[in-house]
């Protein structure tokens, strides 16, 4: 029992101040970080970096503060730094490992949300995946089909593969092709095609419409018509310049080659 005694007389003689200090400063450093924690808080508030990346910025901050606090207590206590650094990195590759997957996707959306290759609202097709972006988060991005079908795509994925963003200009270009039967003047259907185009609601006229022939295809002539339009009306222009150019090419008696043979079909029958 005396050697007990002595025992912990010669331990509390040797590490009690340490023990000691190393409270106090644990406290007082919990406390300092805290208020540095919401100063940092603050000032990244007043940024115009995106409400993720400040919430990720704050997180960052007050890991790190802690980590000095953490590695200035054991510095007090006088425990071997290279031990524990030993340790740290261990643990870390070990976590790194495990984490892989997550750790691409956590880079990837912050790339995404420092560059901005889209937006929250924009039309994207990338990864297999087409609609229009709901939220953009640190490790997926959300999209809802055209039939409000949601897919949640990892954002490491999203910056390994090649991002098509159909939202990014105000102006969009609609290209229709139409098959004609060569046997026509060529000049009438431009005509027809120009006046059906100009008509289409939604068309913008600068840049001008446009309608040429473009290719021929044994007996057919294949005839484009370009226009330009609003990002926004994009499928209600592409829509009713279809309706609008096969009508006008059955009120000037134009054959599309395809009718030609089905109406040929049904007269045999």
């Amino acid at each position: 029992m005396e050697q007990f005694l002595q025992k912990a007389i010669d331990l509390a003689t040797t590490y009690g101040g340490k023990i000691v200090l190393a409270l106090v400063i644990l406290i007082i450093g919990s406390l300092v970080v805290k208020l540095l924690t919401k100063g940092a808080a603050k000032a990244i508030d007043k940024t115009k970096l995106d409400p993720t990346i400040k919430q990720v910025a704050k997180n960052v901050v007050k890991v790190i503060l802690n980590i000095v606090l953490i590695i200035a207590v054991i510095q007090i206590l006088g425990v071997d730094m290279s031990s524990v650094i030993a340790i740290l990195a261990s643990c870390g590759l070990a976590v790194g490992l495990a984490l892989q997957g997550a750790l691409s996707n956590l880079a990837g959306g912050l790339m995404i949300l420092i560059f901005k290759p889209f937006k929250v609202g924009d039309y994207i097709s990338s990864a297999g995946a087409e609609g229009v972006v709901k939220d953009i988060s640190v490790f997926y991005t959300k999209v809802m089909t055209v039939d409000n079908k949601q897919i949640f795509v990892p954002n490491g994925d999203l910056m390994n593969a090649t991002v098509t963003n159909f939202s990014a200009s105000e102006t969009r270009r609609v290209d229709i092709d139409f098959k004609i039967t060569n046997d026509i003047d060529a000049e009438f259907v431009k005509r027809v095609l120009l006046g059906a185009a100009e008509r289409t609601e939604g068309v913008l006229t600068d840049p001008a419409p446009f309608a040429r022939m473009t290719g021929v295809d044994d007996d057919t002539y294949i005839f484009t018509v370009r226009v330009w339009c609003e990002t926004a009306n994009y499928w209600t222009v592409y829509f009713d310049l279809i309706e609008n150019c096969t009508s006008f090419l059955s009120e000037n008696e134009i054959d599309d080659p395809e009718e030609r043979i089905a109406v040929r079909i049904v007269k045999e029958d």
